[in-house]
């Protein structure tokens, strides 16, 4: 390990992995399935990098930081080509002109939301996801209706991935040692998902949450623009009571009676 980088390491909320065995066990969890390019976000000091490499498969590394780009591009000879000085969050699957691709990542605490947001806004295109999160946002992520985690990142990541969690990971391993545990799961593209416009998943999901107390049809009062709309099934429902696949169906009725 380089020490010269823990130092600074907190600018970007980055905890590095420095158990090898781990790394390992979450790059074996690659189906490679129906793609065979792999993205990595923030590889940091090449923890994962260095088994990902060692697959027969197209490679990318997105990290933010020059220092750690000039660290890997020097440890592993990677070409400008495969790694991309940028922040995830504003990165576009099209830059690299990719269709199929699955993501892996030992993913920074502070915006891991907002990484899996973004991992739903290219759904179409990210097959599989397998990652390392704090265990409160795995958590979160797996909850079903009606228990207390469940909230609009369980409906949305439910409504267009399989997910399955793989195992908890001690604050021992990573360097510096974070206050809270981590735990790695897998996000597969689900093959049939009902139809329905994604934005307005979106906006109803988060409209329903916002009013978690409320009845729907009492929270989702700004798509009554049809007589039809008390008609839609699950509106005497609360949001926390209804599955991914309800709001899905939910979404679509309100598509049609708008």
């Amino acid at each position: 390990m380089c020490k010269f980088f823990f130092k600074d390491c907190k600018k970007f909320d980055q905890y590095f992995l420095k158990d090898k065995n781990v790394a390992k066990k979450i790059v074996k969890n690659l189906s490679f399935q129906d793609y065979t390019t792999v993205v990595e976000i923030g590889p940091g000091l090449g923890m994962l990098t260095q088994y990902l490499l060692n697959r027969h498969n197209q490679t990318f590394l997105i990290e933010i930081d020059k220092e750690l780009i000039f660290y890997l591009k020097n440890k592993f000879s990677i070409s400008n080509k495969k790694i991309i000085h940028k922040n995830f969050l504003e990165w576009n699957p099209k830059e690299l002109n990719l269709h199929k691709f699955a993501i892996i990542g030992n993913f920074p605490y502070s915006i891991s939301s907002k990484i899996l947001f973004h991992i739903l806004k290219y759904n179409q295109h990210i097959i599989e996801c397998v990652g390392m999160f704090q265990k409160e946002v795995v958590k979160r992520i797996i909850s079903n209706k009606k228990e207390k985690n469940y909230g609009i990142l369980s409906v949305l990541m439910q409504a267009f991935y399989d997910i399955k969690y793989l195992f908890t990971v001690t604050n021992k391993v990573f360097t510096p040692v974070p206050n809270v545990q981590s735990a790695v799961l897998i996000l597969r593209k689900k093959k049939d998902i009902i139809s329905c416009n994604k934005n307005l998943l979106f906006k109803c999901v988060k409209t329903a949450f916002n009013q978690r107390r409320k009845k729907l049809k009492n929270s989702l009062q700004l798509f009554n623009h049809n007589p039809n709309f008390y008609k839609i099934p699950f509106l005497n429902k609360r949001a926390e009571e209804l599955s991914a696949k309800e709001f899905l169906q939910l979404t679509k009725e309100i598509e049609i009676k708008i």
